[in-house]
């Protein structure tokens, strides 16, 4: 019987990545809402109107739970707004991981790299992993198929590598911190959550951020996390019907198909809506809608040949599907 999704619940909550795909392929932890139901039920996932919340996170403990409907414990995370997605990475990538080792071991490790905790490190047949420090002391590290972390990088756990992704040279990544299928990521990562076919593959800070698909940030560019009065950051965003309170630590949301030239420099709890280009010499603004082209509008003719230009750096091709749903996003958008 098939599993039925639903994000009634939260997708207006978690814009802008529901505005370009649905909550179930919002990746969390080491694997996407739809990936944990497949994996954790053996059941095929559908998406309809009607059937579990997507705002529900599964894990091995919980999902009986879940699928019943009864019995919900306080422990079980769910997913409203954006920034919850760093909120809850490492209690995600904890979970994914216990079920990964309850099923499978590790490949094994090259005695080039420095480990500490290796029961708590797992390596996917063909992954490439030589000459790297990876502290899982104080929590997991996986890498995932086909990946490369490249000599010099430093991963302390809880880390997720997914699939194809690159960690080029010298990076250091902190606790806390997914990097999506086929992205490539270097410089300083804490508490951050990359979806796939992004590029953070330079110099520069991203902590407590989420940035979406096919997005690439500019050498040298960084983000604030923290107010330099140490006050709480509050998103007082348009879709919301009320400001939010997010607690002290809070960098950067961006949409799909964002780029931001080199050396940008993003307040502490930036939004950024879908396929914008951001380039300015000062701090660009904290709120910036869909389809900004700096401070003017993205031409959707334009848009979309800079996204299938990007797009075919890593052999993907723009779908129907894809463009209808830009297209649809880009005349609501201007029709306010």
């Amino acid at each position: 019987m098939a599993i039925i999704l639903t994000d009634k619940e939260n997708k207006k909550g978690l814009i802008p990545f529901t505005h370009t795909q649905h909550a179930a392929d919002i990746r969390i932890g080491i694997f996407t809402i739809r990936e944990k139901w497949e994996m954790l039920t053996g059941e095929k996932v559908e998406i309809g109107e009607d059937g579990i919340s997507t705002a529900f996170i599964p894990c091995m403990e919980d999902y009986i739970q879940i699928r019943t409907g009864t019995s919900i414990t306080d422990d079980i995370r769910k997913l409203h707004y954006p920034w919850q997605i760093f909120q809850f990475n490492e209690w995600a990538i904890r979970r994914d991981f216990d079920w990964i080792i309850n099923n499978r071991r590790s490949a094994p490790i090259s005695s080039t790299n420095r480990c500490v905790q290796e029961k708590a490190i797992f390596i996917e047949p063909g992954a490439k992993v030589e000459h790297v420090y990876i502290n899982a002391e104080q929590g997991p590290v996986y890498i995932g198929a086909g990946a490369e972390v490249m000599e010099g990088a430093m991963l302390r756990g809880p880390v997720a590598i997914c699939e194809g992704a690159v960690v080029k040279m010298g990076a250091t990544v902190y606790g806390g911190t997914t990097i999506g299928k086929h992205c490539v990521a270097s410089g300083e990562i804490k508490n951050a959550v990359l979806m796939d076919y992004s590029n953070k593959a330079h110099d520069g800070y991203l902590g407590d951020s989420v940035v979406g698909r096919w997005c690439n940030i500019g050498a040298g560019s960084s983000n604030s996390n923290l107010k330099n009065n140490a006050a709480d950051v509050v998103y007082d965003l348009p879709h919301l019907e009320s400001p939010v309170n997010v607690g002290k630590k809070a960098g950067l949301i961006m949409g799909d198909y964002c780029r931001a030239a080199i050396n940008t420099s993003f307040n502490t709890g930036s939004f950024i809506g879908v396929c914008c280009n951001i380039f300015d010499r000062s701090f660009p603004d904290k709120i910036i809608p869909d389809f900004s082209w700096g401070n003017t509008k993205y031409e959707f003719v334009k848009a979309l040949e800079d996204i299938r230009n990007w797009m075919s750096m890593k052999g993907k091709t723009l779908t129907v599907a894809e463009e209808h749903i830009l297209q649809e996003l880009y005349y609501k958008t201007f029709e306010k």
